[in-house]
């Protein structure tokens, strides 16, 4: 079994640390020790047996600091087992469809031989950061569309192929 999980993510408003924090939590009922930690404060990865790295997706490219992170580890990543999410779409298209990483997420994936990646519904609510955000909230077109049963299911997926060491189906 391995000993400890990082689910690293990258975010502005918070949403998609609620999701990160969520897969830890589910990764620890599976009977695997997990913790979510910002990117943007992890300098070393060696303490860790397998990592998801998670980031909220703004203008089609992932948070700056899951892209640096990936960057700044890749070479100790691409010998761990690992997974990517992905949070942003502000409609329940991530419910209802599989839909695809963008582009510097997919040839990250393809460089450090990432097992899975899944794409979950974002959340952009009152008090946002950022003027675009803001905006998109004034419009009316933000809201909450984090599927936390989606996550939770992902998550313990991920938590049964680490304790069984077999690719969950």
């Amino acid at each position: 079994m391995l000993s400890k999980v990082g689910v690293a993510y990258g975010t502005t408003n918070g949403s998609t640390a609620r999701i990160a924090e969520t897969i830890a939590e589910v990764l620890r009922k599976e009977g695997v020790l997990a913790e979510a930690v910002p990117a943007r404060l992890v300098t070393d990865i060696e303490s860790y047996d397998a990592l998801v790295v998670g980031g909220g997706l703004y203008a089609g490219r992932w948070h700056k600091d899951a892209r640096r992170f990936v960057r700044r580890h890749g070479r100790a990543l691409a010998g761990r087992p690992l997974w990517f999410f992905s949070s942003g779409p502000l409609d329940a298209s991530a419910t209802e469809k599989d839909i695809p990483p963008v582009p510097g997420v997919r040839r990250a994936m393809t460089r450090l031989d990432v097992r899975e990646h899944v794409t979950f519904g974002g959340c952009l609510e009152e008090g946002a950061k950022g003027f675009i955000a803001r905006k998109i909230v004034s419009s009316g077109k933000g809201g909450d569309f984090r599927d936390f049963g989606q996550i939770e299911a992902w998550a313990a997926r991920i938590g049964t192929e680490l304790v069984s060491g077999a690719p969950a189906e």
